[in-house]
């Protein structure tokens, strides 16, 4: 055998198994090698000397880990469960020591002054705090784009370049924000858009934006790479309130299929399948910031030379390459469940979802963290509808973007040039990570008190009056026509250099 449990460690069968050996960190300490590794993961010790050459995320991850308590670094990647689908690859071989399980470990997050929440008046301040309450890596991780970061400027950038058509001396006392999506209510049309690995941000994960969504009656589409199952997430959310699932493919369709029954167990009414990712991008400052040298026993060879993908390569490892229209077919015999297919980016694809039997599609380019000098949501977005009409599919299939929506007037822009409704992800992570779930709350908040005021000032009292006679967008597709300088985004905007 590659490694053999020492026999005083060892399990014999049930019994054994169910009165596990107290085993202390100094003994945990001694199994540090490639050869003979085992971690400590909340309170239990496992052996993962066999996994972890099979180990998505690479080995050496594993190897800076061996001998040591890995809890912290474990709760920002993996969920809760994950070790209940790896029990024979990765033995659990006792408990550790209580006397010295850590307590939680805060000393990855800078804790800097913050305003008091009602301070912050737009969603760009609440990136200027997060930047202070979050660890380097995971600020890395969340606000980095591919390559040069161009398309990920340019998701903001782009609304600079569509312009209001105010009205006046019309009746806009009462004004009416709400909207359906797939018939069901939502008090204005941003979604919480999924976004992996909450607890980077704040303890609670995933469940600050279910509060924050349910506070402020929109739906939160939950992420299959998430730091909390479905489960924990949609425990905590109001009577009534709904929840949509976001779906990476697995290689494996029995895990796919697994997850899909989840979800529709515990309540989700759509699946938004994400299909503009069967390779990550490469986000430079993630795979810079993600090998800032921790302390390790021995050197990798193996990895010598090589800075991998970061966190974005290690979540890549889930996820189908192999995933093309005829899996659409597949995805509805499986559920009951609206299929949406999110990562729509011109509009030909745009068309073949419709004849595939998609229920809706997102326009999205993944936040400008794929493929560098993709173009803009809201730039692709009036071609897409376009397509649409001209195929016979408009108003048969619901249309969604996201990407750089900061604004309420972002959102007015969305929804005038055809998109039944907005998906957010970056303003809920810097808002959870400063605020928790009050911080999400009242971010959604501002975006629905700007967007209220946009639809009053066009002259506008109901969301589906909103269309593309509101707006100005001859300047949109040209890229060299200089846009408004957006000065809150500037400031915190963090380039590469100076992280």
């Amino acid at each position: 055998r590659l490694f053999a449990t020492p026999s005083k460690f060892r399990s014999r069968g049930p019994k054994a198994a169910a009165m596990s050996k107290v085993i202390p960190l100094s003994e945990v300490a001694k199994h540090n090698k490639k050869s003979d590794c085992w971690i400590a993961v909340h309170g239990k010790v496992y052996d993962l000397t066999k996994f972890a050459t099979e180990h998505p995320g690479g080995s050496h991850i594993l190897y800076n880990l061996a001998g040591k308590d890995g809890s912290r670094i474990f709760d920002t990647i993996h969920t809760p469960d994950i070790f209940d689908g790896y029990k024979e690859e990765v033995p659990m071989v006792g408990e550790l020591d209580p006397k010295d399980i850590k307590q939680k470990d805060e000393s990855a997050v800078k804790k800097g002054e913050k305003p008091p929440l009602e301070y912050l008046l737009n969603a760009f301040e609440f990136e200027q705090v997060a930047k202070d309450c979050m660890s380097a890596p995971a600020y890395a991780y969340i606000s980095s784009g591919s390559d040069d970061e161009v398309t990920l400027r340019e998701n903001h950038h782009a609304f600079g370049r569509v312009w209001l058509k105010p009205r006046v001396m019309v009746n806009v006392r009462d004004i009416d924000t709400s909207c359906e999506v797939f018939g069901h209510k939502m008090s204005f049309p941003v979604m919480i858009a999924p976004t992996a690995l909450a607890k980077l941000a704040h303890p609670d994960g995933e469940k600050c934006y279910c509060i924050g969504a349910g506070n402020q009656g929109i739906i939160q589409i939950i992420p299959t790479l998430g730091s909390l199952t479905v489960e924990e997430i949609t425990a905590v959310k109001k009577p009534g309130q709904i929840h949509f699932m976001q779906l990476y493919v697995n290689t494996d369709r029995k895990k796919t299929e697994s997850l899909v029954r989840r979800a529709e167990k515990c309540g989700c009414k759509a699946l938004f399948v994400t299909v503009d990712a069967p390779q990550m991008g490469r986000r430079e400052k993630d795979m810079r910031m993600k090998y800032v040298p921790e302390a390790t026993n021995q050197e990798d060879d193996e990895q010598e030379g090589n800075r991998g993908g970061g966190t974005a390569n290690y979540l890549s490892s889930f996820i189908d390459p192999a995933l093309n229209w005829s899996d659409i077919a597949s995805l509805k015999k499986m559920t009951k469940m609206k299929i949406v297919i999110k990562g729509i980016q011109c509009a030909e694809d745009a068309v073949l979802a419709f004849k595939h039997g998609a229920h809706g599609i997102v326009v999205s380019n993944h936040g400008g963290r794929q493929l560098d000098y993709s173009r803009s949501g809201i730039e692709t977005l009036p071609e897409v509808m376009e397509a649409l009409k001209k195929c016979g599919a408009e108003g048969k299939m619901e249309v969604f973007m996201d990407g750089g929506v900061r604004r309420g007037t972002d959102v007015f822009k969305a929804i005038a040039l055809g998109a039944k409704a907005v998906l957010v992800g970056r303003p809920s992570i810097y808002a959870a990570a400063g605020y928790g779930a009050k911080g999400v709350s009242r971010v959604l908040q501002l975006l629905k008190d700007e967007f209220r005021t946009a639809m009053m000032l066009c002259g506008t009292t109901k969301v589906n009056e909103i269309n593309d006679s509101m707006v100005a967008m001859k300047s949109l597709h040209h890229h060299y026509v200089a846009s408004p300088r957006a000065d809150m985004y500037e400031y915190g905007y963090t380039p590469f250099s100076k992280l």
